[in-house]
């Protein structure tokens, strides 16, 4: 019988654990990890865009309430807003679901609808001067054009992410995960907004106001008799 050295047995022992420890090292490098850690980052950027719609949703009571104060003749403008932020907030999609066109678009559809009600909403507000001046309102205008610029930002940060994941998924060595470990996962959706859209509302505050009706200085005529 032959017997093994101690040291020949510590060296095997020692090639295994190396063996065990290298594995994960070199499926890493093979980019096993890549897909999960970019679909990841691309529902955490949905996920960022979804907080900076509800900001803006969240200034919108506020700002109808101020602008009703000083046009409450706006009605049909004022009734559409509150509207379209109704329909936006109804609409809800799990970051897990980004890979839906259909719910992405239906989201999509919601939220562009507020933005175009929030524009006619700022555009009908520069026909009234004290409104421009009044100071709750100026704050207002001012948080909600940042807030649109966030959410431009967002956009095109989740639509880098989903790009980055869906070229992944069609590229080696991710194509060849996406049709093993990973044969469930699906391409993403881009976020699709509309032209007018993309950019933040804004309001002139230069327009000038309504010219005061001219009086005649003439005598008026005597018709007494």
């Amino acid at each position: 019988m032959v017997r093994r050295s101690p040291k020949g047995l510590n060296l095997r022992r020692f090639s295994r654990i190396a063996v065990v420890l290298a594995f994960p090292l070199v499926l890493g490098g093979c980019g096993v990890n890549t897909i999960p850690t970019l679909e990841e980052q691309a529902k955490t950027q949905f996920a960022n865009l979804q907080a900076q719609y509800q900001r803006r949703a969240d200034l919108i009571p506020n700002l109808v309430a101020t602008v009703k104060g000083y046009a409450a003749q706006e009605k049909s403008v004022l009734v559409e807003v509150t509207q379209a932020r109704a329909s936006a907030t109804q609409v809800h999609v799990d970051p897990s679901a980004v890979n839906d066109p259909a719910q992405l678009s239906k989201f999509a559809a919601a939220q562009n609808g507020l933005s175009g009600a929030l524009s006619h909403l700022l555009v009908a507000s520069e026909r009234y001067p004290q409104l421009q001046s009044d100071q709750n309102f100026l704050a207002l205008q001012s948080q909600l054009e940042g807030t649109e610029n966030r959410i431009t930002i967002a956009r095109r940060d989740y639509n880098k992410a989903v790009q980055a994941y869906n070229v992944t998924l069609h590229t080696f060595p991710g194509v060849f995960w996406a049709s093993t470990l990973y044969h469930a996962e699906k391409p993403m959706a881009l976020f699709q907004a509309t032209d007018t859209a993309q950019n933040a509302p804004s309001v002139s505050f230069d327009a000038a106001p309504p010219a005061a009706p001219a009086v005649s200085t003439a005598p008026a005529a005597n018709t007494a008799q």
